[in-house]
């Protein structure tokens, strides 16, 4: 459920028009980031909400103009009904630096079919909506006091407390899971007779071409976003497959077992994997489409906050299961084919991706899903039948 802007997309509509150049010339243009929330209707179809944002510069005697005062507009599409409280969190930048009065307003509901609904006003009496907070310990939005926000300068102002949002979650968690993967890897080959520091030359190459090779991928399959993506995006799971090579020819250089390391990094792989997603899911990426289902969780992709199908974690729990699987095959002595550990797992996690990536409120391309889905389903039952030809 992406929030998509008015006028300008996401940039303050400001009266006047007074003076933009000079103050960002002095450097006196900050921004605010604001969270509001709504109460869905009990039912119908899914419908987009209009809410309309106004915000004016506390300390600014008589008529506020050009960088002090704002009204910005934002249309929220895909609200589900019954799906409980929403939240919806507004950036507005280029604004003086200083304390903000802002209120939002819920001023229209419109269906799919283009009918404009009337605004009730069971939530606060008014159309007027309340400022959201969220709790952790009851994994729960609610009402935060009217307080006046205060501009902060860029990228700081990213930093803002978002609900069900933690920054940061996302690259912490990904280290973690780099480290424990590096272990578990590390004790696997350590089994075989094969040192800790030959593993980890090798698991840095995989590392460099993997996130390479994702960000190549990302920008195959998205040809238009080059140049124009954030750092953050790009890293899918699905790229790493193209560092396979690189690691093959590290290890070919340095005279190791390419099976054998393969099948040992299995395990390692997906329970980062596992470990990733969590800092997905706390960070707001890869959000999955909203619901009111009773197995949503309330969960926020950075600007909207609702109950949703949680694909990170479903995502998550197919990584620890295909690494406990193949922990246990490692563990058990192997198979009659080096590798095959590998691309069974590896299989196997790509065929169930893309019914996870038909959740998400990202759009994908669904052709190019089914002809992946159907390549991995082939290679996973080729990968059987070898195995059982060649038993141990």
């Amino acid at each position: 459920m992406p929030v998509s802007s008015g006028p300008r997309h996401g940039a303050p509509v400001v009266p006047g028009g007074s003076g933009r150049g000079a103050a960002q010339a002095n450097g006196e243009l900050e921004a605010l980031v604001v969270s509001h929330w709504l109460d869905t209707e009990p039912e119908g179809e899914p419908y987009t909400a209009t809410i309309r944002l106004s915000g004016r510069r506390l300390d600014v005697g008589g008529k506020a103009g050009g960088h002090d005062s704002f009204v910005k507009e934002e249309n929220v599409p895909g609200i589900v009904p019954g799906s409980g409280r929403v939240s919806v969190t507004t950036l507005v930048q280029e604004l003086h630096a200083g304390e903000w009065s802002v209120t939002a307003d819920l001023v229209r509901r419109t269906t799919g079919a283009g009918t404009r609904q009337p605004v009730s006003t069971r939530s606060s009496g008014t159309h007027t909506l309340p400022r959201a907070a969220w709790s952790w310990r009851r994994w729960t939005l609610s009402t935060a006091p009217f307080a006046p926000v205060k501009t902060r300068m860029e990228p700081f102002v990213r930093l803002t407390r978002v609900p069900a949002v933690i920054h940061g979650s996302w690259s912490g968690l990904i280290a973690v899971g780099v480290v424990v993967g590096a272990i578990v890897h590390a004790l696997l080959l350590g089994r075989q007779g094969i040192g800790v520091s030959a593993v980890l030359l090798v698991d840095l190459v995989a590392a460099v071409a993997g996130l390479l090779g994702a960000k190549l991928w990302y920008l195959v399959q998205r040809p238009r976003a080059a140049g124009r993506e954030s750092i953050g995006e790009g890293w899918t799971v699905d790229g790493f497959v193209l560092a396979v090579p690189a690691v093959a020819a590290a290890l070919l250089l340095l005279d190791l077992p390419v099976g054998a390391f393969f099948d040992a990094g299995t395990p390692a792989l997906f329970f980062g994997i596992a470990i990733g997603r969590l800092g997905c899911f706390l960070t707001g990426c890869c959000a999955g489409r909203c619901t009111r289902s009773r197995w949503g969780i309330w969960s926020s992709d950075r600007r909207v906050g609702a109950r949703r199908i949680p694909t990170q974690l479903l995502e998550s729990a197919t990584g620890l299961l295909i690494g406990i699987a193949t922990l246990m095959l490692v563990l058990g002595g192997g198979i009659g084919v080096g590798g095959a550990i590998f691309v069974g797992g590896f299989a196997a996690y790509i065929l169930v991706r893309q019914f996870l990536l038909r959740l998400r409120t990202q759009p994908h391309d669904a052709v190019r899903a089914r002809v992946t889905a159907v390549v991995a389903a082939v290679v996973l039952l080729a990968d059987a039948i070898v195995v059982l030809m060649n038993p141990r």
